[in-house]
């Protein structure tokens, strides 16, 4: 079981300069997206003068955030493997690809990413707010719950069969696509409903900066159960039994 592969890490790790380098530039990119991101929701606001969130709306956050995520995994993925979201680093670690206190690191700086992109998103608009993740009339918490579980099973099952599966050959050199891809019809899905979040460090900057932190748990809960389920199926069937092999050319 990959379980058993989970590994603390040394104390020594914590001062690597590449740990460090790889914080920094989780940092970087979990801030290009937020800010990509969650500035196109305030312009939508900004544009509708508060108005309700339309069909147009949602698929214009939608291809904003893909492009925002594209663009964030991209430049960091040489670096610290692209990440970008505290769900594929948990996920990561469960899975025992990464040791708790590189995870961690990677954990603060996603966080201060996200932090920093709603501080400059807020000075850089005068002042309008960095709206947080909400239900919608109708949806309860549980209802919410099970969808960040789901949609981010999808997200860090593709994680690991497009970039972290040692058999993965050139499908490594396209990891971001697969993971934009099914990010946008995620939020077409969920974003009516939850506002699919499917990344914690997103909800935790836009609550921080405006201090809004009603249900914020299930944005939290959902994503790191959805990944660490994803992460023990995948590792279990697909790596750790060394059950899967790809076929001949020919039988495609």
């Amino acid at each position: 079981m990959p379980i058993r592969q989970i590994a603390v890490g040394h104390p020594h790790e914590a001062t690597r300069p590449d740990v460090l380098k790889a914080a920094l530039a989780e940092f970087i990119s979990t801030l290009i997206f937020v800010f990509a991101g969650e500035g196109s929701g305030m312009a939508f606001n900004k544009l509708t003068d508060n108005g309700s969130t339309t069909p147009a709306g949602l698929i214009a956050a939608s291809i904003a955030h893909a492009f925002g995520l594209f663009v964030g995994v991209s430049v960091s993925a040489n670096i610290s493997g692209g990440h970008v979201n505290p769900a594929v680093t948990f996920g990561a670690f469960i899975g025992g690809n990464i040791t708790l206190l590189r995870g961690i690191l990677y954990w603060i700086g996603q966080l201060l990413g996200s932090t920093v992109a709603c501080l400059l998103l807020k000075f850089s608009t005068g002042g309008l707010t960095t709206s947080a993740f909400s239900l919608s009339s109708g949806v309860s918490v549980w209802n919410a719950f099970v969808f960040e579980i789901v949609m981010t099973f999808g997200l860090v099952y593709t994680v690991y069969a497009t970039a972290i599966d040692p058999k993965k050959g050139n499908l490594g050199t396209i990891a971001p696509s697969p993971s934009v891809s099914l990010w946008v019809p995620s939020v077409w899905t969920g974003g009516a409903f939850d506002g699919a979040s499917m990344n914690p460090a997103v909800s935790f900057g836009p609550a921080l900066v405006s201090w809004t932190w009603e249900n914020h748990w299930v944005y939290w809960a959902g994503p790191l159960i959805g990944s660490a389920i994803a992460a023990l199926i995948y590792d279990s069937f697909f790596i750790g039994y060394g059950t899967h092999e790809q076929l001949p050319t020919a039988d495609y």
